[in-house]
């Protein structure tokens, strides 16, 4: 993994030089956020390097299972389930987040899975999946280890909303999914916090990775993963979800899955669908998946589950946004998974008095990827996203994973 296929770095330099639109001094601003990053990492010692800095237990017990601020899943005993906390950034009132961690290690030496969910708090299906898989796991019968962390931003996972609630200059709402690796030394808690889960309990016990999320509130999505397709890695895990779409696009930097990737460690992002709700039978397919990925690493064994060969999948590089224009209530005019054509209408809006104040159509070919679910629209909000083939993709848009 280390030497990634250049047509993925080069995808992801033209994301990132078309960030520079958004102004000189944000840019910059970002610059002196990565050399900060780098420069916390690096005075971290072991951390900097992957490596393990060891098990640091902090002596508390919370609802009898032990807290750390520092895992090495070597250290734990095998063939068992151990249950803990993960110390995370301080509140305002100087008390801890923690972090639910539940690992499976196995019997038998083996790869390292870490499956993170509650990178966003609005996002239930994703929990439910990753708490599903770590129920089927016989660490007696197992051949490595799965770690799971299930609610990675608890702030936002209490009020089950996507965003972080950050003390700051006044009460801020910051995406999490924007802030990694982190910073241990950075301005703000949330970056705080994924400095201090990245470098202390998600790389240094990962061989690859699965970051799990779902649509945002008030925005469904289909049942897709999100991967870069170039790097073999992580095409032949993605290949190995029966879910009827493939986003094959790097995305934002920033998020959980870049973080990983950026150190050599293969990973990607399952959609499971809408926030704020368990659709079961979503859910049900991304089980199937995740455990047809522990079987391709010998992690368990047995026989393959449905795989994207058993199901009509679409792959598509770039995701068209369709925005709103207007403010009123909107009618949808396609579905989910639907097959749309370029010039297409797909959705109309109507105002206070029933009047149609704005009709929307696709300007590509592809297939309903999400959909707004929330009836009410202001102008600016994603309405529809269409997966397309792009022959010359420039990243994600304002794709809301």
């Amino acid at each position: 993994m280390s030497d990634k296929p250049k047509e993925g770095l080069d995808r992801r330099d033209f994301m990132l030089a078309s960030l520079a639109s958004v102004g000189a001094s944000a840019v910059l601003a970002g610059s002196a956020g990565a050399a900060k990053a780098q420069e916390t990492a690096t005075s971290s010692g072991e951390a900097a390097s992957g490596t393990s800095q060891g098990t640091i237990y902090t002596g508390d017990v919370i609802d009898g299972k032990k807290v750390v601020s520092a895992l090495d899943v070597n250290d734990l005993a095998p063939g068992q389930k151990h249950h803990l906390y993960f110390q995370g950034v301080e509140m305002p009132s100087g008390q801890h987040w923690h972090v639910s961690v539940t690992v499976a290690r196995g019997e038998k030496p083996g790869r390292r899975a870490v499956l993170v969910s509650g990178v966003h708090g609005d996002e239930m299906s994703s929990i439910h999946t990753v708490q599903t898989v770590m129920n089927q796991l016989d660490p007696a019968q197992m051949s490595g280890t799965v770690m799971a962390v299930t609610d990675v931003s608890r702030p936002a996972v209490e009020g089950m909303q996507r965003r972080w609630p950050n003390q700051g200059r006044g009460i801020d709402l910051i995406d999490m999914n924007r802030e990694w690796p982190g910073n241990e030394n950075g301005a703000t808690a949330p970056s705080r916090h994924a400095g201090l889960l990245f470098n202390r309990l998600l790389r240094p016990n990962a061989d690859f990775a699965i970051d799990f999320h779902t649509g945002t509130t008030g925005f469904d999505v289909t049942a897709f993963n999100i991967g870069g397709m170039d790097v073999p890695e992580v095409k032949a895990m993605v290949e190995l979800y029966p879910v009827g779409q493939i986003f094959d696009n790097h995305v934002y930097p920033g998020v959980l899955h870049n973080a990983f990737m950026d150190v050599g460690i293969p990973s990607f992002t399952p959609e499971i669908g809408a926030a704020r709700v368990l659709d079961l039978e979503m859910v049900s397919l991304f089980v199937e998946g995740t455990m047809n990925v522990l079987k391709h690493h010998g992690i368990v064994s047995g026989p393959m589950g449905r795989t994207a060969k058993d199901v009509n999948v679409f792959v598509g590089n770039s995701a068209f946004p369709i925005l709103a224009t207007a403010g009123g209530l909107v009618e949808h005019l396609v579905k989910l998974n639907d097959k749309v054509e370029a010039g297409q209408k797909v959705a109309v809006q109507r105002n206070g008095f029933g009047e149609v104040v704005a009709e929307y159509v696709s300007e590509v070919a592809g297939e309903v990827t999400g959909q707004r679910s929330d009836a009410m629209s202001e102008p600016g909000n994603p309405l529809v996203f269409i997966l397309f083939n792009n022959p010359a993709p420039a990243g994600a848009g304002a794709y809301p994973e």
